[in-house]
């Protein structure tokens, strides 16, 4: 196994963050979970303790996030706050970089990725009306982070189409294009969108680029 890394992560509560912490733990990663409520958080979890702080406050991250080797986020905003996202970029990025640290992984929007060189998919003809202001929100976020230099980031998106399946541990990842099996589909369970996350944060293959995983 690799080494064992301290992981604060926010957003554990979430379809999303709940695998990523899991995952981690169940590695022997010593994972915090992050969260406004940490009564939220499993109790009886190894590896897993839950701690308050607040994304959109800047010096809540640094007090959180200090003593870690490593922070994540699967922060996913409130459907009628979705500018809070950039909130959250602004002040994760101010927290991390204010704790000395280097290494940030955060839970991206496929939307994001390019299915035609200089095209992304959220711009594509027929991307659902229903999920392109979130869409829209995480590329105001990923365009934030491209603007970073001195922190090691990865926006790591997921497939087109994300949800609760199986953990196969079989998969591919690639970095800034939207990945498809022959039939044109775009998908990942969840669990196996955990694996390849707790992968990033372990291996640092994707420093400051678009990463992306599908079967």
């Amino acid at each position: 196994m690799s080494k064992q890394l301290k992981i604060a992560l926010f957003g554990a509560t979430g379809m999303i963050g709940s695998r990523i912490a899991a995952e981690a733990a169940r590695r022997g990663h010593q994972v915090t979970a992050l969260a406004r409520n940490p009564a939220r958080v499993p109790a009886d979890v190894a590896n897993l303790k839950a701690a308050q702080a607040d994304l959109l406050d800047a010096a809540s991250v640094t007090a959180a996030v200090s003593g870690h080797d490593v922070v994540a986020s699967a922060y996913a905003p409130p459907h009628d706050d979705l500018a809070a996202l950039t909130k959250a970029t602004h002040a994760l990025v101010d927290g991390v970089r204010a704790a000395g640290l280097k290494r940030l992984v955060v839970v991206g929007g496929a939307g994001s990725l390019e299915v035609a060189p200089g095209k992304q998919l959220v711009d594509a003809e027929g991307f659902p009306e229903a999920y392109k202001a979130i869409a829209l929100a995480h590329r105001v976020a990923f365009d934030s982070y491209r603007g970073v230099t001195d922190l090691d980031w990865t926006f790591f998106a997921p497939a087109a189409l994300i949800a609760p399946g199986e953990r196969t541990g079989q998969f591919r990842t690639g970095a800034n294009t939207l990945l498809a099996d022959a039939e044109g589909n775009s998908r990942i369970s969840a669990e196996d969108y955990a694996v390849a996350f707790v992968d990033e944060l372990e291996q640092g293959r994707f420093i400051r680029q678009i990463a992306t995983v599908a079967y």
